[in-house]
C-alpha cells in the first residue's frame, strides 16, 4: 500500500451486491423478462423492470406470472438466469470503477464478499473470473433475501468479521434496506432510480467515489454525499 494509505482504518470487509451495483446487468434482466413475457402474448414496459431491480428471484417471478407468463417460478429463474448468464459470460459488464476500487481493497488486504439475490448458478462464475471475492452469498442460499438483512449478516459470519466494522455497498431499495438493517456502513451508488437520503446511508454517483480514503471516512461513521450536482 502506498505510504499515504499505509495509516488508514479500513473496514473489516467489504460486502458488494453484484447487479447493478457492480455489473451493469439491469439492461440484459430487463431484456431477459421483456422476451419472457412477449413471448407468452403480455407487454413488458421499463417501469415493470424497474419494479423488480433489487428482487428475490421468486418474488420477480410471480410478478412475471401476473403479467401472462405461464411457468412455474423455478422456471422462468432458470431461464432469467441462462439468459444473463450468458451475456456476463460474453463479456463482464464492469459498472464505472468497479475494477478499480476491487483491485485496490484487494492489495490492501481488505476481506470482500458478494452478497447478491441472483442464484448462485450465476454470482458463482462472475465470483470466479473476478477472483477477489473471498465469501459468495446469493438469493438461492438464504432463507430470508434481501430486504432482509439475513443475507449481510450471513456473509460479516463467514468471513468472521463484525457487521458494524463492514462497509456494505447497494444501488436497489430492497438492497439498502438489507445492508441498513443488517448494522453494516451503507452506501447507495445511484444507478436505474435515484436513491433518497436516510440517517446512516452514504450516496455515491460512481464506484470511483469509492476510493480507500473515502472508505475510512465512511466506516468510521461519516454519512458522506458524493453525487454529482444536477
Amino acid at each position: 500500500m502506498p505510504r499515504h494509505l499505509a495509516d488508514l482504518v479500513l473496514p473489516s470487509a467489504v460486502l458488494w451486491d453484484m447487479d447493478g451495483t457492480l455489473l451493469d446487468t439491469e439492461p440484459h434482466w430487463m431484456r431477459a423478462e421483456t422476451e419472457l413475457v412477449e413471448a407468452h402474448g403480455g407487454v413488458w414496459t421499463y417501469e415493470d423492470g424497474l419494479s423488480l431491480v433489487g428482487n428475490p428471484m421468486l418474488v420477480s417471478a410471480v410478478r412475471l406470472q401476473e403479467h401472462g407468463v405461464v411457468l412455474a417460478p423455478d422456471e422462468i429463474v432458470d431461464f432469467l438466469n441462462t439468459r444473463v448468464g450468458a451475456a456476463v459470460a460474453a463479456e463482464i459488464p464492469w459498472q464505472p470503477g468497479a475494477e478499480q476500487v476491487l483491485a485496490d481493497l484487494r492489495a490492501a488486504g481488505v476481506p470482500m464478499a458478494l452478497v447478491t439475490s441472483s442464484y448462485r448458478s450465476l454470482a458463482e462464475p462472475f465470483a470466479a473470473a473476478a477472483g477477489v471475492f473471498d465469501v459468495v452469498v446469493s438469493g438461492d442460499e438464504v432463507a430470508r433475501p434481501k430486504p432482509d438483512p439475513e443475507p449481510y449478516l450471513t456473509a460479516a459470519r463467514l468471513l468472521g468479521v463484525d457487521i458494524g466494522d463492514c462497509v456494505a455497498v447497494e444501488d436497489s431499495g430492497a438492497g439498502i434496506a438489507s445492508a441498513v438493517a443488517s448494522g453494516a456502513r451503507a452506501v447507495a451508488i445511484e444507478v436505474m432510480q435515484p436513491i433518497a437520503a436516510r440517517p446512516g446511508l452514504s450516496r455515491v454517483a460512481s464506484l470511483a467515489d469509492l476510493t480507500l480514503p473515502a472508505l475510512a471516512r465512511i466506516v468510521r461513521g461519516e454519512v458522506l454525499d458524493l453525487r454529482r450536482a444536477s
